[in-house]
């Protein structure tokens, strides 16, 4: 193992506009960066931490900071658990050899050099008026991500297909719904031209999903953290969403891919708020998935020196001056 000088800071990055989901709304995006270095060269990795899963900046910040000075990333698996921690070590060590070895992530992964990927636009959850202002100003793009999770969620899918007619549409209800309202809304959901739906129960009562119709693809999200996830989602979903936060980093990310691809579920690759260096290697993730949803960025007033690049292609791979 290597001794390593390892730094964390926090970090803070302003949004363009307020984001709300079913569970709070926010105004910046918090992150914790952490620098390993060794032989004078430094990586570096981004994670949030996520009230929903227990995690705040100071509990992450304790979990770095536990860390012995001798570990690799083989060794950090058992070290720290899956989590928004272990995930900035994680990828500040991909990077750390990456530059060390003056190769490329993928390349150490042994996989081929990752291309743009389409990627999903969030509209935060709003007024049904709010949200069809937003969907007309992003008609434009080919995938919306819309965030739900009420009740009344009714007037706001209709908006936003309204002010979005041409876009792919997919909902996340982030756990808001009861298996009664679910079902209540599935046959509009097919109507509106919605694609997948994501965590549509609370991950407690998922168990739900194996007795209800699932006309459309369900994806994994709140359920599915890591491969430990897996044998619970077997007749409740269709699909996961890998998230580097939830894996705990870019090594346990690619081997749920594969164990999930394996097991018959279309793969989701999503992100939490985040800057460019949080997105960067999920793109390498992401190559091959279903759905990507890495728009943290976009939602951004601020971000990276280096950030990555977003065009008509989707989200690019980064350039070596931002990661990996």
């Amino acid at each position: 193992m290597s001794r390593f000088q390892t730094d964390i800071r926090t970090e803070s990055f302003a949004l363009s506009e307020v984001f709300t989901i079913a569970r709070g709304s926010r105004t910046h995006a918090e992150v914790i960066t952490v620098s390993v270095t060794k032989n004078g060269i430094t990586g570096c990795g981004e994670c949030v931490p996520y009230s929903r899963y227990d995690e705040t900046i100071e509990s992450v910040t304790h979990q770095v900071l536990s860390l012995p000075p001798d570990f690799d990333r083989t060794s950090l698996q058992e070290l720290l658990p899956a989590g928004a921690a272990r995930n900035a070590v994680d990828c500040a060590l991909w990077d750390l050899e990456a530059k060390s070895v003056k190769k490329r992530a993928w390349e150490l992964a042994g996989l081929p050099e990752p291309k743009p990927q389409i990627t999903a636009f969030t509209l935060s959850l709003d007024s049904p008026e709010r949200m069809k202002a937003a969907a007309a100003k992003n008609a434009y793009r080919p995938l919306l991500k819309i965030k739900l999770g009420t009740p009344d969620d009714m007037p706001r899918l209709e908006a936003v297909r309204e002010g979005a007619p041409d876009s792919r549409i997919i909902v996340d209800a982030n756990e808001g719904w009861t298996a009664e309202v679910y079902k209540e809304l599935s046959p509009h959901l097919l109507r509106l031209g919605v694609t997948m739906v994501e965590q549509p129960l609370p991950a407690g009562e998922d168990e739900l999903l194996e007795e209800i119709e699932r006309p459309l693809p369900v994806c994994a999200d709140e359920s599915c953290h890591d491969r430990k996830s897996l044998p619970a989602l077997k007749g409740r979903y269709d699909m996961v969403n890998i998230k580097l936060d939830k894996t705990g980093g870019l090594t346990e990310a690619l081997a749920l891919r594969d164990a999930a691809r394996k097991e018959g579920y279309d793969i989701m690759v999503g992100c939490m708020v985040g800057s460019s260096l949080a997105m960067a290697p999920a793109v390498i993730v992401a190559q091959g998935a279903t759905v990507t949803d890495l728009d943290g960025p976009l939602l951004l007033a601020e971000d990276r020196i280096h950030p990555l690049r977003y065009d008509d292609s989707g989200v690019h791979p980064p350039q070596p001056e931002l990661w990996g």
